[in-house]
């Protein structure tokens, strides 16, 4: 009943190789986690800070910053001594930045082998990380592959990438290195598809999904759905980030929606609720945006069917933990674990759906 998972909802992943990023483990039977990437200065302590924490209070496990600099990567012991996350610093070229990072505090260094470098500089970067339990990120991205990559297939294609990803672990694991993940992102999402099914086919490594430079909050959380879901129900996938030009908090409220949709993630409120026709018997729209904000701060996984009439609204009632049911007269139906319970009306329902759905967060914390 309610929450439980039924077998034919069940998606079997690939069991990769356990990595850790700070106190969070990636791969293996780990939860996925979601990621997002701050866009202050990494200098601005204060807007940088601020940011890390909201993106944490509504789910994100890891966040990356950017570390284009050297007052950038100083910036890190700052920042980590007042986040709750682990961070990932961003490098790109520069192989002393990654080194800083490392020194600094960072939890992953998100770099590409091939841009930083000779293997003398790649060998410093991978020292700095052994000596500072720092994890890397390989970022293969269709965007920037290797000069004689391209060449050899003219443009990028899933191919490319995989080979990329590969002559990028085989660098790090000459080293001796081993806590790394792999992306293999482009902003095509039959690409970034066909790519990290290769890829999986190839490795054991933990991956990170992204499809990058998805765009807008519409468009890009679009693509992005289609593209995990493609992955994540064939197995694949340890690791999203959504990559959406909007605020970071948006992209862990879809990240965790995309998990949640499949059952991967139980965090927070799932409202189930119709799309309103002329049937309703409350103005449904309006009362999912009201709850979804006032319910906003729920962590626990809790089921919340909300149906403006009679038609589907018990059938879905019975397979949530909460449930409304419009009815006639401003009488609705108030579920409880699949139980029609009492009548309230629509003046007193979004106060009492708060309220239970509140208690009940409160003894799955107590338990």
């Amino acid at each position: 009943m309610t929450s439980e998972l039924r077998p034919f909802r069940k998606i079997y992943r690939k069991k990769t190789k356990v990595i850790n990023v700070g106190k969070v483990n990636i791969g293996g039977n780990n939860p996925i986690t979601v990621q997002t990437m701050t866009n202050t200065l990494t200098t601005d302590h204060k807007s940088t800070i601020e940011q890390i924490n909201k993106v944490t209070e509504v789910g994100a496990d890891i966040v990356r910053v950017s570390c284009p600099d050297e007052n950038s990567t100083k910036s890190l012991k700052t920042i980590i001594r007042n986040v709750d996350v682990p961070i990932v610093a961003d490098i790109h070229f520069h192989y002393k930045r990654a080194i800083e990072a490392a020194e600094n505090g960072a939890h992953c260094l998100r770099i590409n082998p091939g841009n930083i470098g000779e293997k003398k500089r790649i060998a410093e970067v991978i020292s700095a990380a052994k000596n500072n339990n720092c994890s890397i990120r390989i970022g293969v991205n269709a965007g920037s592959l290797e000069k004689d990559i391209l060449e050899q297939y003219k443009e990028p294609c899933p191919e490319a990438l995989v080979d990329s990803a590969i002559r990028n672990i085989k660098i790090i694991e000459d080293m001796d290195f081993s806590n790394f993940k792999i992306s293999v992102k482009s902003s095509d999402v039959f690409l970034s598809i066909a790519a990290y099914r290769l890829l999986s086919d190839r490795t054991n490594y933990p991956l990170h999904l992204g499809i990058t430079e998805a765009g807008s909050y519409l468009p890009g959380s679009i693509k992005s759905s289609i593209g995990f879901g493609s992955l994540l129900l064939d197995g694949i996938g340890d690791t999203v980030r959504v990559s959406l030009s909007d605020d970071p908090v948006e992209e862990i409220k879809v990240g965790n929606e995309i998990l949640k949709s499949l059952n991967l993630r139980n965090r927070g409120v799932k409202i189930i609720s119709c799309p309103s026709c002329a049937r309703q018997a409350f103005q449904v729209i309006e009362t999912v945006k009201i709850l979804e904000e006032k319910l906003s701060h729920i962590k626990e996984p809790i089921t919340l069917s909300i149906i403006g009439c009679v038609v589907n609204g018990p059938g879905e009632a019975k397979q949530t933990d909460i449930g409304i049911t419009g009815g006639g007269k401003n009488n609705h139906m108030l579920y409880l674990s699949g139980i029609d319970t009492e009548k309230v009306t629509t003046n007193e329902m979004i106060d009492k759906i708060v309220s239970l759905v509140e208690e009940k967060a409160a003894n799955i914390q107590n338990k």
